[in-house]
């Protein structure tokens, strides 16, 4: 655990260096530490990531790309900018001190949740963890014990790796330094939260101008949910049981279920699932706030007196800063690439409303692209995924046959609403000359806000993956950007007098009841999800140490075979992952069950398919219908309980 926390120090205090030298001292020194630790992971990832493909992934590697993150340092040379990193315990408001360490403590318990180890095998705590943890598993045992550089699939053998993994390659230089690789994840999963938590309420403080909104804004995001809060009260009125048993033993969850809730809460659904994501927010919303500042400081160029903090810093280039801005975005295209295009889509809009900041736009896309292009085509280059499957005209989302108003109340109860009347109200109040003080929303915040709705419509319009509902990575971001209206009306309604404060209280509370009740169910330890038994584990460390790195093993397409945890290449995995990423599995699917069922072609198949070691366990036997007795001609070379790993020889035993 230390050596985790101290590697992503070392990450976060050399990002810390350069987003002061760019950002200005006088930004708060919390937030950025958030954003020195995304910036500095992005910019260890990704030089660690091009030291291993051009020489080895190993220690020397991960240390020489430490050393290189660190070299910001040296900016704390300068005396303003080494003093701006010295805390201020005079002034310490114990109120967010006890806001930010609830949340600390918060992550920490959920996300120790995301992978369990026992004696009976590893397990998830999370509901829609199941086919997730292994899938990020496999990734990171690719790198630390596959040698996987330049990056293959390790779910389909011979293509080309194109789901962004950076976030599980930097796990896996944790790993490779000698943590183990529940500590890895644990750590970098909470530290990018915190971010997340602490970048999502400067956006929206910065957007807003209030405090108390940016308060209000990672309570919207981290307990999301819609009207599952009544099922939660039919379900408990129907139980019969005290509330206390109740909620210590939920059986369900309340915002992604059957009866039409598809949104889901985002912690349990999307940050402990989908570690990209989680990664790639916390460092789009830095560009985000960039680029609002930018918008706003357009809107009113010709009355503007004050000085920027970064002014002094910048001022042999107005350039500098948007181009930077620019080099980190550029990296999310092996960090998360739905968190890009929901940039380009944001910049495009601005470019349309933008009058005197066309170059800083243009200069930020440059940065963009410097780094981004070169992302692109080697992530494209020869991949096996079918361009034609991630788009397409798809109306709905993900609402099936339900009613499409009906669809979206259900899964996120009163933030549309909200939001409307949010806007409506604030802004009316605007034009019917109150003062800014009481009504901040602007004609310019309206039109920083399109992109965002752009956002909503097009994932409601058109298929942005293989499978729609991953949508859910644009719409998340429409979400984000909606965030600061609610909060702001909340906040405003807690500012006035007793009945205000009690409706703006119950407004909260049912905009985030059902999350709370799916983030309890993790808290809770209700769930306990077995990934892989005992046996799986064993034999697992067993191919570590008798396989070479770069060995072909045929297993069960499903999501959690035992190869997962070796490191070593599967012919095929899960065909929901491959499907989901737009790959043609289905003549390799053929010549598994082929394979499997021991026919008059399986022996021609392996020599063809270049199999090097076949797999037979429980999941093989039940669900590819193995003939164990067809592979009893080839020598056993990895073996534990029911698990037995054949090597494929051209003269059986």
């Amino acid at each position: 655990m230390l050596l985790t926390l101290f590697t992503i120090a070392i990450i976060t205090f050399g990002g810390t260096a350069l987003s002061t030298f760019f950002c200005g001292k006088d930004e708060k020194l919390l937030v950025r530490l958030a954003g020195g630790n995304v910036i500095g992971s992005s910019i260890f990832g990704l030089i660690a990531f091009i030291g291993a493909c051009l020489f080895n992934f190993g220690i020397g590697t991960v240390a020489i790309a430490l050393i290189i993150n660190c070299l910001p340092l040296m900016l704390l040379a300068n005396k303003d900018l080494r003093n701006s990193f010295k805390p201020n315990f005079s002034s310490v408001n114990y109120g967010n001190l006890i806001y930010y360490t609830t949340f600390f403590v918060l992550f920490y318990f959920f996300f120790d949740r995301t992978m369990l180890e026992t004696k009976d095998g590893i397990f998830t705590g999370g509901s829609q963890n199941l086919g997730d943890l292994p899938f990020h598993l496999g990734t990171i045992f690719s790198f630390t014990e596959g040698n996987n550089f330049p990056p293959e699939n390790p779910s389909f053998a011979g293509a080309k790796f194109t789901y962004p993994f950076i976030a599980d390659f930097i796990a896996a230089c944790f790993v490779k330094l000698g943590s183990s690789v529940r500590e890895a994840m644990l750590w970098q999963n909470i530290t990018l939260a915190f971010s997340l938590l602490i970048l999502l309420e400067n956006f929206t403080v910065e957007f807003t101008n209030n405090k108390l909104a940016g308060k209000i804004a990672p309570l919207l995001l981290f307990f999301s949910g819609g009207l599952g809060f009544l099922w939660f009260a039919k379900d408990y009125w129907n139980d019969g049981r005290g509330f206390l048993e109740f909620i210590w033993n939920l059986k369900v969850d309340y915002t992604i279920r059957s009866e039409g809730f598809r949104f889901g809460n985002s912690l349990t659904t999307l940050f402990m699932t989908q570690r990209s994501l989680l990664f790639g927010m916390p460092i789009t919303l830095i560009v985000l706030t960039y680029l609002w500042k930018l918008f706003s400081e357009d809107s009113r160029e010709s009355d503007i007196n004050r000085v920027e903090p970064q002014e002094k810093v910048l001022s042999f280039t107005p350039y500098l800063l948007p181009l930077s801005v620019g080099l980190l975005a550029g990296t999310l295209p092996l960090i998360h690439l739905h968190s890009l295009i929901v940039l380009f889509i944001v910049t495009a809009f601005l470019l349309m409303f933008g009058k005197n900041k066309v170059r800083e736009y243009m200069t930020f896309g440059v940065g963009v692209c410097l780094i981004a292009i070169p992302e692109l085509v080697f992530a494209m280059t020869g991949t096996s995924n079918r361009t034609s499957e991630f788009f397409g005209w798809h109306f709905g989302w993900d609402t099936g046959k339900e009613n499409v108003v009906v669809f979206y109340l259900k899964s996120l109860g009163l933030f549309i609403p909200a939001l409307i009347i949010a806007v409506s109200i604030l802004f009316t109040k605007k034009n019917s000359g109150e003062t800014s003080h009481h009504s901040p929303i602007t004609i310019h915040h309206l039109l920083y806000y399109l992109p965002f709705a752009a956002c909503f419509i097009i994932a409601n319009v058109f298929k942005l993956a293989p499978w729609e509902w991953d949508n859910i990575k644009v719409l998340i971001y429409w979400f984000v950007g909606s965030i600061p209206f609610v909060a702001l009306a909340l906040a405003k309604l807690w500012e006035r007098a007793l009945p205000f404060k009690l409706l703006a209280a119950s407004c909260l509370f049912c905009l985030t009841l059902a999350g709370m009740a799916d983030v309890w169910r993790v808290l809770s330890k209700t769930i306990n999800y077995q990934v892989f038994d005992k046996d799986a584990v064993a034999i697992a460390e067993q191919i570590k140490a008798e396989l070479p790195p770069k060995a072909l093993i045929l297993n069960a397409p499903t999501y959690n075979s035992a190869i997962v945890l070796s490191g070593r290449r599967s012919f095929m995995r899960y065909t929901g992952h491959l499907s989901s990423h737009g790959i043609d599995f289905a003549p390799r699917e053929n010549d598994v069950k082929s394979i499997y069922k021991g026919e008059s072609v399986s022996d021609i198949l392996l020599r063809q398919d270049k199999i090097e070691y076949v797999l037979i366990s429980p999941i093989e036997l039940s669900e590819s219908d193995a003939n164990e007795d067809f592979f009893a001609k080839f020598p056993i070379v990895c073996e534990s309980g029911q698990y037995k790993l054949y090597k494929i020889t051209d003269t059986p035993k």
